[in-house]
């Protein structure tokens, strides 16, 4: 056995025998498992702390979206979905976990190997289902993890395996994408290792950056279709903070939180992948006394640039590295929450500890030097310039979505006049195998053809037509996009400026309130994909549409489908005894 070989079996070893007994902490660090990855080098291109670009015969230049490593490497995990009691900040509550944290285990890989990952649904009264946020599932659709959509949901003791190449990397995100549930805990870091645009001696992992509720996010549903979204109690930062219990009568506000805390030695730099997985929260992110240079935007490698704080809308993601140049002390790390976007009960206390020595246990005493932002929106286009440049090419339509809502039963978001509801117990994916075309208007679906290799791009424009002057954060499955146009006014197409040299990209872009955004991407991935807002409250109440791409060769990129039919058959007769029955668009 080789030692990259041995590696992989140990990271094996471990997630199995966590998942199994429900010992996350044995699963190994972050730290660990990034080193214990071994890039592929050769003589002319390493992999270093001074020469990140490099990725053995590949590099940062390479196009990975026609090439991708070759690595021969099966990494498998095992995630037991549970209902467990945390309190993550001193507050105890009922939660849902992977193998019993929140967030769950880190999910890891190289560039190019294939994943594995079984989960087991070990709730009593509820199905799930698991998202892999960002990843194109390039011939694998039945594996994007989307009840109604590419999958039945997975019921009650059942396993469902997910299986799918690592066609890109770079920093991203696991979440359940059965209703609310990913608000409740069921989330996790995905990191796949690749070459970078900037240099950097430390990898410390993923950096999550989330909302908290004390009551589960579950039972806040009533009143959030109903009344508007609900004030969440305060917020996380990698699954930790500090509540003041002091003086709470409130049996369950037990104490014992604690800050996250990251340790730096003076004249290294420290590689940080931030994700947003709030439920409805905008964050500015920023650490006390240092500038940094963000590289990446969600799976895309971007042209380095330098800034003392950050804006991070749900679902996106952005790789930083950050010099150790201060003085020697104790400094804030912030989640800066912008209350012009949502409400928060603690939002002045989202914040973790960054130490220049580990025996310090102070609190620090900085302050911020960053201009608050009251900005809803992303950062500037300017700044988010792709380092691989693809320019948007032919396309001979305009498509437009418009914003809307109504309330026939509740409040519902509504997409060209049409809300998503989708029937779990038969998805997309399942109509398409079975060559059934029509679709019902509730699953709110736009066929998608590629008529011939001229006809590649689409355009779609999402406009807000509400009046609400709400932000949307946009996400796509099955492709990165292009964003192409974005502003606060209304769309005109005789006036609008297109962006088509080399524009950002990405899979989550902000929807301005009142104004609209301009993706465009290629019909180059055949599969039923999901576009949603990914404010979980509004993908609930049916902010959501699909396309159904490249129909007719959908079917023949299934791999496995003998999983996705077992998975609905144990679906379905779980369904005629189910205690909590679709309540909302089943997103």
């Amino acid at each position: 056995m080789t030692i990259f070989n041995m590696k992989t079996t140990l990271v094996t070893f471990f997630a199995a025998l966590a998942a199994r007994h429900s010992l996350a902490a044995v699963v190994p660090s972050v730290s660990d498992l990034v080193s214990d990855l071994v890039p592929r080098q050769n003589a002319s291109c390493q992999n270093t702390a001074t020469s990140r670009s490099c990725w053995g015969e590949y590099s940062v230049d390479t196009d990975y979206y026609s090439v991708t490593p070759d690595t021969g490497v099966t990494r498998e995990y095992w995630l037991s979905v549970e209902n467990t009691t945390v309190s993550p900040d001193g507050y105890s509550r009922f939660a849902l976990t992977f193998n019993g944290t929140v967030p769950g285990p880190t999910i890891i890989a190289d560039w190019g190997d294939n994943l594995v990952i079984h989960v087991t649904n070990n709730l009593e009264f509820n199905g799930t289902s698991i998202h892999w946020h960002g990843i194109r599932q390039l011939k694998s659709v039945e594996y994007d993890g989307v009840p109604g959509v590419t999958q039945c949901p997975i019921a009650p003791g059942d396993t469902l395996t997910y299986k799918f190449q690592a066609t890109q990397y770079g920093s991203t995100w696991y979440h359940s994408h059965f209703s609310l549930q990913y608000g409740d805990g069921l989330l996790g870091p995905m990191i796949i290792n690749g070459p970078a645009t900037a240099d950097y001696d430390e990898d410390l992992g993923a950096l999550f950056l989330s909302d908290w509720s004390h009551t589960p996010v579950s039972k806040l549903w009533d009143s959030a279709k109903l009344g508007g979204p609900p004030s969440l109690d305060t917020g996380l930062i990698n699954g930790t903070n500090t509540f003041d219990c002091s003086g709470s009568t409130d049996a369950n506000c037990v104490g014992g939180g604690k800050k996250f805390e990251a340790t730096f030695e003076a004249g290294k730099k420290y590689r940080f992948r931030i994700v947003n997985s709030a439920v409805d929260g905008h964050f500015q992110f920023s650490i006390d006394g240092h500038n940094f240079t963000v590289m990446g935007n969600d799976l895309v490698p971007i042209v380095p640039f330098s800034t003392d704080s950050l804006l991070v809308s749900i679902g996106q993601r952005y790789d930083i590295v950050v010099d150790a140049n201060a003085e020697s002390g104790d400094y804030w790390l912030r989640a800066g929450w912008i209350s012009t976007c949502s409400t928060n009960s603690d939002p002045d206390n989202i914040t973790g500890i960054i130490r220049y020595d580990a025996s310090s246990t102070a609190d620090p005493i900085t302050t911020s030097t960053v201009v608050a932002s009251t900005s809803c929106g992303d950062e500037p286009t300017a700044s988010l310039v792709p380092h691989l440049s693809i320019d948007v090419g032919n396309f001979s339509s305009v498509n437009q979505e418009d914003l809307s809502f109504g309330f026939p039963d509740y409040f519902r978001w509504t997409l060209n006049s049409s809300s998503l509801d989708l029937n779990w117990t038969d998805p997309t994916t399942l109509k398409i195998f079975n060559n059934e075309t029509i679709w019902p208007s509730d699953y709110n679906v736009q066929p998608l053809a590629a008529a011939s290799t001229s006809d590649l791009w689409t355009v779609w424009v999402i406009e807000d037509d509400t009046g609400l002057g709400i932000t949307h954060p946009i996400h796509l499955h099955g492709h990165d996009f292009w964003v192409i146009a974005q502003e606060t006014s209304a769309f005109d197409i005789d006036t609008v400026t297109w962006n088509l040299d080399n524009p950002p990209r990405r899979d989550v872009a902000s929807l301005p309130g009142n104004g609209f955004l301009a993706i465009a991407f290629q019909k180059d991935n055949p599969g039923s994909w999901l576009m949603h807002c990914h404010i979980a409250w509004h993908a609930s109440e049916g902010f959501a549409m699909q396309f159904v791409e490249r129909e007719s060769e959908i079917a023949l990129t299934m791999t496995d489908t003998n999983a996705f039919d077992d998975t609905c058959t144990a679906w379905n007769k779980y369904t005629p005894n189910e205690v909590w029955p679709q309540e909302d668009s089943g997103v």
